[in-house]
């Protein structure tokens, strides 16, 4: 969670990494950048002592985020995400609000991170430095361990406890002990 203004930078420099971005500012065209900062800076307008000055920032923020929620087609709630999140393509992505996810996570187009059916608070607990493939689906009260790689359209819905390992197929199983090595770019 983002309470001041060198985590924000943090933050924000974790994340550009994490893209693989080597400009200073994000491309005319670059708008999961530009999505991401937004974010970043939302969390941050919306997790320190209110003013009369953020709260004109975090209303200023919210209208940018949702904007590009509306045109990049994500829904990805404040304070979910650890620092060096890199989203891979523009698409729908969704996520609960409850949901935790670690630093360096990498999610594609088709993710649906949520609860369990009926259990509002039933939501998954993501490690570091995690990959998850296009189509992905993962739900319930489970916990996914560090340097995990999610299978294209796998179906989670148990833990992951081992780290480095590969999971895949519906419902996902252990494929393999590569794990997310070389899938994920350390932002952090």
């Amino acid at each position: 969670m983002i309470t001041n203004k060198n985590e924000l930078k943090e933050y924000l420099e974790a994340d550009k990494k994490a893209l693989n971005r080597k400009t200073g500012r994000p491309l005319k065209y670059d708008w999961i950048w530009k999505y991401e900062i937004a974010l970043r800076k939302l969390e941050y307008y919306s997790n320190i002592s209110p003013n009369l000055l953020t709260k004109i920032c975090k209303k200023y923020y919210l209208y940018k985020v949702e904007n590009f929620k509306r045109t990049l087609n994500f829904s990805i709630p404040i304070n979910v995400c650890g620092k060096g999140l890199s989203i891979a393509h523009v698409g729908p992505i969704i996520i609960n609000d409850t949901v935790r996810i670690g630093e360096n996570c990498r999610i594609h187009v088709g993710v649906n991170i949520g609860t369990a059916a009926g259990k509002s608070d039933a939501t998954p607990k993501i490690g570091n430095n995690v990959y998850i493939g296009p189509g992905a689906k993962l739900f319930g009260n489970i916990t996914i361990a560090d340097n995990v790689a999610i299978g294209a359209n796998a179906v989670v819905n148990k833990d992951v406890l081992e780290e480095h390992v590969t999971v895949a197929g519906v419902p996902a199983k252990k494929i393999s002990d590569k794990g997310s090595e070389g899938l994920v770019i350390n932002g952090v």
